[in-house]
Parts: structure tokens; sequence; C-alpha cells
């Protein structure tokens, strides 16, 4: 049997690389233990001094978790999934606090699960290759691992159009954003692995040296509608302000945010809301498993699965149906703590 993760080391460099290509490198809870585990053995190893992390082979960095098991565990108790959020949600917070220098390469899709493993890293590469994004209002769910921290903290509102739309971005677009530390051309990727395994000290400089000139990004052509049309915390305020405009660039997006679950957009608005107060990225991860434990449960979560990975139909029926329907009352709901022998801990 194939290891879906691989955990290596190459002088003084801890190596991950990720290597389940059929499922785009999609994390299982297994990926995130074995992860879990050689990052707290190489955190007090004094031989290794450094730790990168990317795909073995195929297309994408990492498309996200394994969306399927969640849903079918959500129809049922649950508790496949939580177990699934809280190991996952340990692995994100491992790599924030991480004492020794670490660096992702976000070479290929890197969505979900994915933007979990390298937003916490030091040194995070994009490349041509790189289509970044967090769609996860698409099937019901919303942007967890630390999306409520990342994209909170993004200048403008561009955070809150990331988190409703699920836009995708360019490695251009990541670079410009912050989401990305360096540009590089994919075929200097071997190259930056090999100087990095000689030189793990060096990571700053190898990259520096490497990076190439970057495309325009587009999304900065957009910042100020982006920042104007999406300013409210309130999806109906974001609705009427983009069906106000007229502009054909306002109509595709509220034309995108009619095709997302109404319930997980809010959500998702409230998750940047309260994740720009966090004082902790623990807080954050603690309050994003409440709400994970709850969402995975919802219909929404479930009929997403359903319309866009089982019957790929992509015609979910979210209830309510409208941001209207949506009511303040469920919101709370999903954000309420769980008791304390159920709450998410980073040990």
């Amino acid at each position: 049997m194939t290891q879906d993760v691989l955990t290596t080391t190459e002088g003084a460099l801890g190596r991950i690389r990720l290597n389940r290509p059929k499922a785009l490198h999609a994390l299982n809870t297994g990926m995130c233990t074995a992860m879990l585990a050689a990052l707290d053995g190489w955190a007090t190893d004094p031989a290794i001094e450094a730790i990168l992390i990317n795909h073995a082979d195929g297309r994408g960095f990492c498309a996200g978790g394994d969306i399927r098991m969640l849903a079918e565990s959500g129809a049922a108790d649950g508790v496949e999934a939580r177990a699934f959020f809280h190991v996952e949600y340990r692995l994100n917070h491992r790599l924030f606090s991480y004492a020794k220098p670490t660096v992702a390469f976000m070479d290929g899709i890197t969505m979900g699960g994915g933007v979990g493993l390298s937003l916490p890293c030091d040194f995070r590469v994009a490349t041509e290759n790189t289509k970044f994004a967090m769609p996860e209002t698409g099937i019901g769910l919303f942007p967890d691992v630390g999306g409520g921290w990342y994209l909170s903290r993004l200048s403008g509102r561009t955070g809150q159009y990331l988190a409703l739309t699920g836009h995708r971005l360019d490695g251009a677009e990541c670079l410009a954003l912050g989401l990305a530390t360096h540009y590089l051309a994919s075929e200097a990727l071997a190259e930056a692995k090999r100087r990095i395994a000689a030189d793990p000290q060096a990571i700053a400089a190898i990259l520096d040296a490497l990076a190439t000139p970057t495309p325009d990004a587009r999304i900065l052509a957009q910042r100020d509608a982006i920042d104007l049309l999406f300013a409210s915390d309130e999806l109906e305020v974001i609705y009427r302000v983009l069906e106000a405009d007229g502009g054909e660039w306002a109509g595709q997006q509220l034309a995108t945010l009619r095709t997302k679950s109404p319930q997980t957009m809010k959500v998702s608005l409230r998750l940047l809301h309260e994740g720009r107060q966090m004082a902790t990225f623990e807080d954050e991860m603690r309050q994003e498993y409440a709400v994970g434990a709850h969402v995975v449960q919802r219909h929404d979560f479930i009929e997403g699965v359903r319309a866009v990975i089982v019957d790929k139909d992509n015609a979910p029926r979210w209830q309510p149906a409208t941001p209207e329907g949506v009511t303040d009352h469920v919101i709370d709901q999903i954000f309420a703590p769980l008791p304390d022998g159920e709450a998410w801990t980073p040990h």
C-alpha cells in the first residue's frame, strides 16, 4: 500500500510530501496524524533545522480535506468528522506555532486543507501553477483551517470577498496579497529544494535568489470595487449593494453568491468579523472547531456535497434558500461553544 504522506529527512531538513495524487493530495485523518507525529518528533531533534512541505507527484499541492467522508459522517453521528477536524486543526496550530523555520511549496491547487497547511508556514512559495481558493461556501461549509484568522487580516475586504465567492487566485495574486512570500517558476523548485536541503538556515536568501518577476496581479484592479461592494458584514446588505451597482463585475459576483449556501456565507462573515478580534490562533481554532462540529451535521453541508461531489448535478437545494431565511438565532446556535469535554485543545 502506498503511503498517503511521506515523512523523511534530507540532511538537516525534515521533508513532508503529500502523496495522494488521484485525490489531488486531499487530506484524510491518517495523513494529518502522520504529519503531526513527524513535526512533534522533529521539534525536539537537534539534527533537524527546518521543515519543507510539498506534494510528491501529480497535479495540485492539496485540494482540501476528505469531503465525502465528512459528509457521510455528518449525516450519521458526526464522530468521524469531528475526529478529522480535531487532528487537522492541531496540525494547523502546530505549524502556526512551530519554532523551526517552515516552508511550503504551493505549486498547483491549494485549497481548503492545503491552505491550512501552507499559510502557517514562515515561507510560502507560489508558482505559475498556483490555484488558491477557499471555496467551501459552495458545498455548505465555511473557510476553516484558520480561514477566520488569515482572511480577516487581508487588506480591505478582500478576505470577505474570497470567503463568500470562493474566488480562485493565481500565484501572482497570492504574492500581491501577502498570502505567498515568494514567487518562483515551477521549474526552479527542484533547485530550491536542493539548496534548502544543503543549507536549511538560508531559506530566505535561497528563495530570494531564485524568485522570478511576477506577472500582474489581476485582483488589484478590483480592490476598490471589492472594498466598496463587500463592505458590510450583513449578507443581505452585500446583495443589495451588488444589485444597486448595476455593473458587469458586480452582476457576476451576485450571480456567484446566488449559487452558494446562504447559511454558510453568513457563518463566514461572522467568522471573519470575530476572527479579526481573536487574541491567539489557538482561540481561533477552538471557535472554528465548534462551528465545524455544528455545520458538518446540518442540511446544507450534506446537500452541498451531494450536489457537487456525489451526484455532480451542481444544483444544491439550500435550506433556507435566501439570506433573509437564515436567522441570527441559527447562526448563534452554530457558533455556540462546545462543552468543556468536547472542545478542541491544541495538545
